[in-house]
C-alpha cells in the first residue's frame, strides 16, 4: 500500500492569486479579507483532496534572497505590496497555525527553494510529492514522484503535462526559462527569444544551453521563425542566458530546522480559530466550528494571541454562564413568574407562533427572561399527538396582558412588531417597547451584518443559537412550532428571550458610546415600531375583480408583443432563454455587443436592451415592454388577490425597518413600493387600491424632498431662493444652466435641468447624465460645469462629504444617523467611486427616510390620540396613504400636512402635496 504524498503548499503564489482573481472583501471595520478566504478556502479544498496527506503550507519571508546579489533588478520591477494585501498576511498566518498546518517562512529564502528542498527530501525516501502551486517555475522539479496541482484552476501536472504545457521535459525547464525569460521575477532571458522560440531551440537540438551554445551552427537550419539571426542574439547575449539559469534554478539544498517527518498537521486550534473567523467575519465558518466545539472550550483568550493589525486590540470574552431554563405548564408557578415580571426593571419577550406571516399566525407560547441566563417558555397550543396538558391560552393571556399593556413596563424584544401583531390579535395592545436588538443592532452598523438573532448571537455573544431548522426540520416536511415536542421547544423559546436579554445589554453599552446614534433609536426607530406595526394591521383593501380585469388585458397585450418579437426576429424563439435571446440579437441580427457575462456571452440584460433601444434597435424595445408588462402580471395582478387575507379581506405588507443602508423603509409580501407609476400600466394596478364605501384614500406626498434637502445641507444660495420663493426648482436650474430668464425656458431645457438635479443628487457622471438626456459627453460636461458655477454650494458640499467621508469612513444624516461606506479607502478606483458617490447621497437619502419615520410617528400619535376615524394604510418612499372617512378628509388633509411638514425644520420648506380620491391613483 503506498504511502499518501506529502503536500507542500506554495503560500505566497496563492496569496497573490486569490487577492487579484477575487472580488475585494472586508470586515464591516474595513479590515481586508479577501486574499484570507480565498487561500483558506484552497486548503480546505486540499484537505477534502488529501485527507490522509501531511500538509504544509510556505510563504516567502520579508526581505531579499540570494538571487537579489546575482542580479539587482531580480523582480525590481514588482510595485509595492499593496497595502490592503500587506494587512492580510499576519492574520492569514494565524489562521493556517490554527488549522493546524506546519507554516514555514525562512528569512532570505524564497518559498520556492524551501518547498523545492522538500520536495526533493521526500522524493529520495519514495514518498510521492504533490507541490500545490500556480508557478510554472515548479515545473523544473516534476518526475516520477513529485507532481504539480493548481488548487484554484483543478490541473495537474506530471512528465507528460509539463510536455503537452511546454514543449519540453521538466529536466529543461530551467532551460526553458533561462532562454525565454520571466517577466513575473523580472529574469532577463535573451531577448527576441519567446516561448515557442525557447521551446524550438530545446526540442530541435534536445538538450538545454550547453547543447545549444555547442551547436549554435546548427540552428539556422531548425524549423523556427527567424531561426537564421538566433545565433547571432544568442552569442551576444550569452551571459545573461546563464546568469537567468542562475536566477530560475529553485535551489534544492536549503538549510532547514524543520525534517519531512515533522511536517504532520496537528489537531485545529478550535478555539483561536473561532476568534480570527469571528473577527474576520467568516460566518459560515464559524457556524460550523461553533456547532461542534464545546462551549467550555470556547474560553477567554490570551493577552495578544488574536490580532489583525497594529491598531486592533486582543479580543476578550467571557466563559458562558450557566443557563437556567423553565417552562411553565402549572398556574402556581405561572403566577409566580408574573410577580417577578411585575418586579423586573426590564423584560425580554418573545412570541412562538404558526407563521412567520404575523397577520396569520396563531400564537403557540410567550418566552420571558428578565435576569441573563435565565429564562421561562410558557406553551399554550402544542397539539401534536401525545403532546402534555398546557395551561390555556386564553388563561394566560389573560394573566400577562396587564403586564404587556402597561407603558412604563420596559420592554425588549428582536424584532418586536412582529410580536406586537402577533398578540394584538389577541386583544393585547403591547405598550411600553422600549428597546429592540435588532434596531439596536442596525443602527450601530446597518451594512455591518445582518440582524437576525441567530447572526447577532455569534458576532456580539460568540455563541451559537440553536436554529429553528435544527427543531423543525427543512423543506416541505417542516414542522409548525405548534407540531415540536415540548422538549425541543421549552429550550429553543427560552434561549430566544435569554439572547435577546444578553444581546441588549451588549448593544445599549455599545450605542450608550454613541450619543447620537441612541437618540436616533430611542427618538425615531423605537416609537416608529408601534405605528408600523398598526400600518401593517390596517392592511389596504383591493378590487381583486379589477386586477383580474387588468390581468387578462396584460396576457392580451403581451401576446401581441410577442408576436411583434417574433416578427422582428425572423423565428420564433423562446423569449425566457438568454442564450437563445442573445443567438437573435447578436449572431442573426449582428446588434452591437454593449457588454458581455461573467462567462463572456454578451448580455441580454435590461441595461443592455435600454442602451440598444436608445441606439434606434427596434427589437430590444419591444422585449423591453415585454419584460415589463410579464413583470407587473405576475408580480402584481396576478399576485395580489392571491395575498388577500382571508380574515381581514385586505392585504397586509411587511414594512422592514432594518434592511437598507440609508434607513429608507422596505416591503414585502407584496412589495408595494415598486409598482410603476410613470407608465398608464403600473397607474391602473394603483387604481385596485380602493377606498371602502364612505371612506377615501387620500395621499400625502413630500415634494421634492431630497433637493430640499441638499438645498439645506450645502447652504446654496441659488437653490435656498428658489425654494424660498417657490420656484419651480428645475426651471429655475435650467434658466441659469442655459442662461436664459425663467419664463423663456423651453420643456426639453427644464426636462435636462431636471436630469441634472436629481443626477447629480446620485452622482452620475458626464457619461451618465448624456446617455440620459440624448447629447454627447462634452455637452453633458458643459451643463455640469455650467451647474456648479451657478450653484458653488452644491459643488462644495460634494467635495466636503467626500473628504469627510474617507477620513471618517462614514456620512450622517441631518439627525446624525451614521451610514458606514466599507469601501471608500478600497485601492480599487471604480468601487473607491461608488462609495464617493454614496457618500454624497447617502445623507439625503438617509435624511429623507428620517424624515418621512417622524412624520409617521407625528401622525400616528395624533390619530392615536385624539381617535380619530382614520387610518395609515401604506408608507411608500416619501407618501403616507390614508383611509379617511369621507366627511373628514379636509380637516385632516390640512392636519396631515402640518404634522409631516413639522417633522423637519429645514432652512427651506418642506411642501407637502395631498391629494384625494376613491382610489390609490386618484388621490395621486
Amino acid at each position: 500500500m503506498s504511502q499518501a504524498p506529502l503536500v507542500l503548499v506554495d503560500g505566497s503564489s496563492y496569496l497573490y492569486r486569490a487577492y487579484h482573481a477575487l472580488p475585494p472583501l472586508a470586515t464591516a471595520n474595513g479590515q481586508p479579507t479577501g486574499a484570507i478566504k480565498g487561500v483558506i478556502n484552497m486548503l480546505k479544498s486540499l484537505v477534502k483532496q488529501y485527507p490522509d496527506s501531511p500538509i504544509a503550507v510556505v510563504f516567502d519571508a520579508k526581505g531579499g534572497s540570494f538571487r537579489d546579489e546575482l542580479f539587482a533588478d531580480y523582480k525590481a520591477h514588482r510595485p509595492p505590496m499593496p497595502d490592503d494585501l500587506r494587512s492580510q498576511i499576519e492574520p492569514l498566518h494565524q489562521c493556517v497555525k490554527a488549522m493546524g498546518f506546519p507554516l514555514l517562512c525562512v528569512d532570505r529564502v524564497e518559498a520556492d527553494d524551501v518547498i523545492g528542498t522538500l520536495a526533493i527530501a521526500t522524493e529520495k525516501t519514495e514518498r510521492p510529492v504533490v507541490i500545490s502551486t500556480g508557478d510554472k517555475d515548479m515545473a523544473q522539479l516534476v518526475n516520477d514522484k513529485i507532481t504539480l496541482v493548481n488548487t484554484m484552476s483543478g490541473t495537474r501536472l506530471d512528465p507528460q503535462g509539463v510536455v503537452d504545457k511546454f514543449g519540453v521535459e521538466p529536466k529543461f525547464i530551467i532551460d526553458f526559462l533561462a532562454l525565454m525569460g520571466d517577466k513575473s521575477d523580472n529574469i532577463p532571458g535573451v531577448p527576441g527569444v519567446g516561448e515557442k522560440t525557447a521551446a524550438g531551440l530545446i526540442q530541435g537540438l534536445h538538450g538545454g544551453l550547453d547543447t545549444i551554445y555547442s551547436h549554435l551552427d546548427q540552428i539556422p537550419n531548425l524549423p523556427i521563425r527567424g531561426a537564421k539571426s538566433l545565433p547571432t542574439k544568442l552569442e551576444e547575449h550569452k551571459e545573461m542566458a546563464y546568469l537567468s539559469y542562475q536566477l530560475a534554478t529553485i535551489k534544492t539544498n536549503v538549510e532547514l530546522d524543520i525534517t519531512i517527518n515533522e511536517l504532520n498537521r496537528s489537531e485545529e486550534d478550535a478555539t483561536t480559530l473561532i476568534e480570527l473567523y469571528r473577527v474576520l467575519e467568516f460566518k459560515q465558518w464559524l457556524d460550523v466550528l461553533l456547532r461542534k466545539t464545546p462551549k467550555q472550550q470556547q474560553v477567554k483568550m490570551q493577552q495578544g494571541e488574536i490580532f489583525l493589525n497594529e491598531e486592533t486590540k486582543p479580543i476578550e470574552k467571557e466563559v458562558s454562564n450557566v443557563r437556567d431554563y423553565q417552562m411553565i405548564t402549572d398556574t402556581a408557578t405561572l403566577n409566580a413568574w408574573v410577580e417577578k415580571l411585575n418586579m423586573a426593571e426590564l423584560i425580554a419577550f418573545d412570541t412562538e407562533t404558526t407563521s412567520v406571516d404575523a397577520q396569520q399566525a396563531e400564537l403557540v407560547g410567550l418566552s420571558f427572561s428578565i435576569k441573563p441566563y435565565q429564562a421561562i417558555y410558557i406553551p399554550v397550543a402544542h397539539d401534536y399527538m401525545g403532546a402534555p396538558k398546557q395551561l390555556s391560552r386564553d388563561d394566560v393571556v389573560a394573566k400577562l396582558k396587564s403586564i404587556l399593556e402597561n407603558p412604563n413596563k420596559a420592554k425588549v424584544g428582536q424584532h418586536a412588531k412582529y410580536d406586537i401583531n402577533v398578540l394584538n390579535h389577541y386583544n393585547i395592545d403591547v405598550q411600553g417597547v422600549k428597546y429592540d436588538t435588532m434596531m439596536e443592532s442596525y443602527i450601530l452598523d446597518a451594512t455591518g451584518s445582518r440582524h437576525d438573532m441567530d447572526t447577532l448571537a455569534n458576532n456580539y455573544l460568540n455563541e451559537q443559537t440553536v436554529k429553528f431548522e435544527d427543531i423543525a426540520g427543512k423543506g416541505a416536511k417542516q414542522l409548525t412550532f405548534n407540531q415540536i415536542s415540548l422538549e425541543q421547544a421549552a429550550p429553543y423559546a427560552a434561549e430566544d428571550a435569554d439572547i435577546t436579554l444578553r444581546l441588549h445589554e451588549t448593544l445599549w453599552a455599545k450605542l450608550q458610546q454613541e450619543p447620537n446614534q441612541a437618540e436616533v433609536l430611542t427618538h425615531i426607530e423605537i416609537p416608529l415600531i408601534p405605528a408600523l406595526a398598526r400600518v401593517e394591521r390596517n392592511g389596504a383593501l383591493v378590487d381583486a375583480k379589477l386586477l383580474a380585469t387588468q390581468s387578462q388585458e396584460l396576457g392580451e397585450k403581451m401576446i401581441a408583443l410577442e408576436s411583434k418579437t417574433f416578427e422582428l426576429a425572423g423565428q420564433t424563439f423562446n423569449m425566457g432563454s438568454p442564450k437563445q435571446l442573445g443567438e437573435i440579437l447578436y449572431t442573426k441580427l449582428g446588434l452591437p455587443v454593449i457588454s458581455k457575462t461573467a462567462t463572456g456571452q454578451p448580455s441580454t440584460a435590461e441595461a443592455v436592451l435600454a442602451e440598444l433601444a436608445l441606439q434606434g434597435y427596434e427589437l430590444p424595445e419591444v422585449l423591453m415592454e415585454y419584460r415589463s408588462l410579464s413583470k407587473l402580471k405576475s408580480t402584481y395582478t396576478d399576485r395580489l388577490p392571491e395575498q388577500i387575507n382571508q380574515r381581514t379581506g385586505r392585504i397586509h405588507t411587511s414594512y422592514h425597518q432594518a434592511v437598507t443602508a440609508t434607513g429608507r423603509l422596505s416591503s414585502s409580501d407584496p412589495n408595494l413600493q415598486n409598482i410603476p407609476i410613470r407608465t398608464p400600466e403600473g397607474r391602473r394596478i394603483r387604481q385596485a387600491f380602493i377606498a371602502p364605501k364612505g371612506y377615501k384614500l387620500l395621499a400625502a406626498d413630500y415634494s421634492q424632498i431630497e433637493l430640499r434637502i441638499m438645498a439645506h445641507l450645502a447652504q446654496d444660495k441659488g437653490l435656498l431662493d428658489a425654494f424660498k420663493h417657490g420656484l419651480d426648482v428645475h426651471k429655475a436650474t435650467a434658466a441659469e444652466v442655459f442662461g436664459v430668464s425663467v419664463d423663456q425656458v423651453t420643456a426639453d431645457q427644464r426636462r435636462k435641468a431636471k436630469a441634472i438635479n436629481f443626477g447629480l443628487i446620485y452622482g452620475m457622471s458626464a457619461f451618465g447624465l448624456a446617455k440620459q438626456i440624448g447629447v454627447d459627453r462634452k455637452e453633458a460636461q458643459e451643463y455640469i460645469d455650467k451647474y456648479f458655477t451657478q450653484y458653488p454650494g452644491v459643488l462644495s458640499y460634494m467635495e466636503r462629504t467626500r473628504e469627510s467621508a474617507a477620513e471618517k469612513g462614514y456620512v450622517e444624516t441631518l439627525f446624525k444617523r451614521r451610514l458606514y461606506l466599507p469601501d471608500i479607502k478600497s485601492s480599487n478606483a471604480n468601487t473607491r467611486r461608488a462609495a464617493e458617490r454614496t457618500a454624497i447621497n447617502a445623507p439625503m437619502q438617509g435624511t429623507a427616510a428620517d424624515i418621512i419615520k417622524r412624520a409617521m410617528i407625528n401622525v400616528d400619535t395624533w390619530l392615536q390620540q385624539e381617535k380619530i376615524d382614520a387610518k395609515v394604510i401604506l408608507q411608500v418612499h416619501d407618501e403616507l396613504v390614508l383611509e379617511v372617512r369621507e366627511d373628514l378628509t379636509q380637516s385632516i388633509s390640512d392636519k396631515i400636512k402640518m404634522l409631516m411638514a413639522e417633522a423637519a425644520e429645514l432652512s427651506v420648506p418642506l411642501v407637502v402635496d395631498v391629494g384625494i380620491g376613491n382610489n390609490w391613483d386618484e388621490a395621486h
